[in-house]
């Protein structure tokens, strides 16, 4: 029996792990359950499950957690915060860690799996995007086992020779192709885009996500941010990661090789399959997915994304050329963005426009630490809030529109 650790397990890759999970009781079991603050769903989960731990990283969720679990007379202790999180992720009890908590909170508990030595799925993007080498040395040094969960980093890892290696030439890879659907407002003109709101851009065409990813996806800024992981999982060059749209989102992504090779993996969209391939590692699991029907696909279609309707992906490789604190500066300025655009506070095209002021005024420094990061962090958090509280977007308008 292995036990898991699922930080995160209320958002939708929380719910499909143990969805997974529920279909081979006989190999896992679970050992923690990590959310924000959704309080009722996060009790069902306890009741079902029976975690040893659940930890909430808003202190008076879990407080009333607490009182909910002792009414319901289950014997589950409760963790808060942070601290709580990068406990139950470095357990020694813990054979696998789901690394799905949104946003720079889930770098720390990540980090502390890493150091531990736990198979780690990681489906949250920030720990690489923020933390690329501190997270991967860590890895090294913990002798820990890193799967990505992305459906398009699983595609690649899934493609990619087993064999170590320097550099991607000597393992005869030229190339490595995201693919990525071109979200909702693929056709859309400039002036359309200008019109767009949350509830139109919460309608993703092929994927069931959480509302951040799927803002991220519908802006490209998700495909950015997938460049910033690739070139970390797979030690790549920005100029060896190509970016394809691929609206069917059937092909998840592809590598390519020197003698003329492309490998691609396929299957429907449905996270339960990448999510069963890092649990049963390096075995395959039953997942639940209904298999490909090529002949109801009928046709695979590709183009090359744009970037001038789209500009989050300009950003994204352009804070990957600049390195250092960077692409930490894009996450967060983005992660600010999205969630004002959510609330109604700015417009969709104000996104890209924050985050490239963001990118322009802050200093770019190498990276040194963990704490520099997250003070790198909350700098660029703060200056974009300025920006909002000074309503100094809607002259930036014309960035996105150039």
């Amino acid at each position: 029996m292995q036990y898991v650790t699922i930080l995160g397990s209320t958002g939708t890759i929380g719910q499909q792990t143990l969805d997974v999970i529920a279909q081979h009781p006989e190999r896992y079991g679970v050992f923690a359950l990590a959310a924000h603050s959704r309080v009722d769903l996060m009790l069902q989960q306890c009741a079902q499950y029976r975690p040893r731990f659940a930890v909430m990283q808003d202190a008076e969720a879990a407080r009333q957690l607490k009182q909910c679990l002792a009414a319901e007379q289950l014997p589950v202790e409760v963790l808060s915060g942070v601290d709580g999180l990068s406990e139950v992720a470095a357990h020694e009890d813990v054979s696998i860690v789901m690394a799905a908590v949104v946003g720079a909170a889930g770098l720390l508990p990540a980090l502390a799996a890493a150091r531990a030595g736990k198979k780690i799925l990681l489906a949250n993007k920030e720990t690489l995007v923020m933390a690329g080498q501190l997270f991967m040395d860590a890895v090294t040094q913990g002798q820990a086992t890193l799967l990505p969960i992305d459906s398009e980093h699983n595609a690649i890892f899934q493609a990619m020779p087993r064999q170590s290696y320097q550099a991607l030439a000597d393992v005869g890879v030229n190339q490595i192709i995201l693919t990525a659907s071109g979200g909702p407002f693929r056709g859309y003109t400039q002036t359309q885009l200008q019109e767009v709101t949350p509830a139109l851009a919460l309608k993703h065409p092929n994927w069931v996500m959480g509302a951040k990813i799927t803002i991220d996806s519908s802006t490209l800024m998700n495909k950015g941010l997938e460049v910033i992981e690739a070139r970390w999982l797979f030690d790549a060059r920005p100029d060896q990661i190509e970016v394809v749209v691929h609206p069917q989102s059937v092909i998840h992504s592809m590598v390519s090789y020197v003698d003329g090779s492309i490998l691609a993996q396929l299957g429907n969209p449905d996270m339960r399959t990448p999510i069963a391939y890092g649990l049963g590692y390096p075995d395959r699991i039953a997942s639940g997915v209904k298999p490909l029907s090529l002949i109801d696909v009928a046709k695979l279609e590709f183009e090359a994304p744009d970037t001038q309707r789209f500009p989050c992906l300009r950003l994204a490789y352009e804070a990957l050329a600049a390195a250092g604190t960077a692409p930490a500066i894009l996450n967060a300025a983005n992660e600010v963005a999205v969630a004002a655009f959510l609330q109604e506070k700015i417009h969709y095209l104000d996104i890209p426009c924050l985050i490239e002021r963001t990118l322009q005024s802050l200093p770019v420094e190498t990276v040194s630490s963990i704490e520099q990061l997250l003070a790198v962090d909350q700098q660029a958090r703060q200056f974009v809030e300025h920006a909002l509280a000074a309503q100094a977007v809607s002259p930036l308008r014309k960035v996105a529109s150039v």
